[in-house]
């Protein structure tokens, strides 16, 4: 039997929010956030257990050996779609932190496994391997008063080491759990890497997964439950090219780019102006070969996003139909010469949705933060927990504690500003979901 016992919390739950029996709170939408007294009761009767207490200090304890973690691992290159090396030691330190069950997966995510007691439901708790940063890219940490500094210090290697001191502070105090956790190293958060490791995690194991938490970057007072969704296109006009004198006349990739750029941007910013928030960027463009040349091609890259799925759909198609009409316009004004073609391949594609307030994992953890004294908010971004977010897996994304900035620049830095902090409220979450096995 679990030491706490899961609280089934009915949709109808929902018309009785701001009722005096809950603790009110905000979201950073300005809408009421209520934390139901019972979570706040569980909580602070975990947080009286002597094994939780026990634990809580040797995070603490720990506290250096969790920054030297951080360090290391941040001095170990991961870019893009080259996460291989990192992956390879991430899973040594999990195996010499106590877990036993560690393997690396056909699309190169890490997942060790502590079985619970009862091992009725089972919980993922991930960080993602990748950074941002190109190979070649320079790693080394530098201390600066303090602080640290380097590519990737943060986003995501602080939440990487949160999970090793997890791991060691569960096998070295052999607290045991009812429900099964598995600590996971995920590959391709970051670009165009698509989420593709958690893609492929629930692809494989989807059915086996009750909850997920995604420990990303430092902020220890956010809890992401809404999952903000995302197409991501590469344009690419394409044509015979030629002569910029000789071949005048011939279809111009780079005319056709310009001109769907220009109607695109027409539609889509009326488009935005009212319903969910949705944005729309063109981030890159390239092509051509020199001034004087007609270029056989040009492209552009497309990011879009939205609250809404509906509108994130409806934006698309704004974009579809701009590619389209520049296309037909730019091969009618030709005068000689084949058509132009147009391909529009999807690069990315992030699911969005919204795991309700009310909802027993999202409760205890707000009653979490509120034990730490924080007033926390639940928000909107795009992590690994948009996949589970928009299959209606109980799921978040929480920071790991201290303070950052720069993210994805070369002047990232962290500040142990309390980081601790941040892990033993990673840990207590854990806790009230898991459930302490007698």
């Amino acid at each position: 039997m679990k030491f706490f016992s899961r609280l089934l919390v009915p949709v109808l739950m929902v018309a009785v929010i701001g009722c005096t029996s809950q603790t009110p709170n905000e979201g950073n939408d300005g809408s009421e956030i209520s934390v139901e007294e019972s979570y706040m009761s569980e909580i602070e009767n975990l947080a009286e257990n002597s094994r939780i207490k026990e634990a809580m200090e040797f995070i603490r304890n720990m506290d250096d050996e969790t920054v030297q973690n951080q360090i290391m691992i941040t001095e170990i290159p991961a870019p893009p779609f080259q996460e291989e090396v990192r992956a390879e030691r991430y899973a040594e330190m999990m195996q010499e932190y106590g877990l036993d069950q560690v393997e690396i997966d056909e699309e190169g995510n890490v997942i060790g496994k502590r079985p619970g007691r009862e091992g009725e439901h089972t919980i993922v708790i991930s960080a993602h391997l990748d950074t941002v940063f190109p190979e070649g890219t320079g790693v080394e940490v530098e201390v600066r008063n303090d602080t640290l500094f380097a590519p990737g210090i943060t986003d995501d290697t602080r939440g990487l080491t949160v999970l090793l001191t997890l791991i060691n502070t569960m096998e070295t105090l052999d607290i045991q759990t009812a429900d099964n956790i598995w600590f996971v190293g995920t590959v391709g958060e970051e670009g165009i890497g698509d989420l593709r490791g958690v893609k492929h995690l629930f692809e494989t194991e989807g059915e086996n997964i009750d909850a997920f938490i995604s420990v990303d970057g430092s902020d220890d007072s956010r809890i992401v439950n809404k999952a903000l969704g995302s197409h991501r296109y590469r344009v690419t006009f394409e044509g015979p090219g030629g002569h910029s004198w000789g071949a005048f006349g011939t279809a111009n990739p780079a005319h056709a780019l310009g001109r769907a750029i220009t109607y695109f941007e027409d539609n889509a910013s009326q488009f935005v102006k009212s319903g969910p928030r949705t944005s729309y960027n063109i981030g890159r463009i390239g092509g051509g070969t020199s001034v004087n040349s007609i270029p056989f091609e040009n492209w552009m890259e497309i990011d879009m996003r939205s609250e809404s799925p509906e509108a994130l759909q409806q934006i698309d198609g704004i974009m579809q139909d701009a590619m389209q009409k520049a296309l037909i316009e730019a091969n009618n004004i030709k005068t000689e010469g084949p058509d132009l073609t147009v391909d529009i391949d999807m690069i990315g594609n992030r699911p969005s949705g919204e795991i309700p307030s009310d909802v027993p994992f999202i409760q205890r953890a707000l009653a979490v933060a509120k034990h730490f004294g924080q007033e926390p908010g639940l928000t909107r971004s795009s992590t690994d927990a948009n996949v589970s977010i928009s299959m209606g897996i109980p799921s978040m994304t929480i920071g790991g504690g201290g303070s950052s900035g720069g993210s994805h620049s070369l002047d990232e830095w962290w500040y142990n500003e309390e980081g601790y902090k941040g892990v033993q409220r990673t840990f207590m979450i854990l806790m009230a979901e898991a459930g302490l096995a007698e």
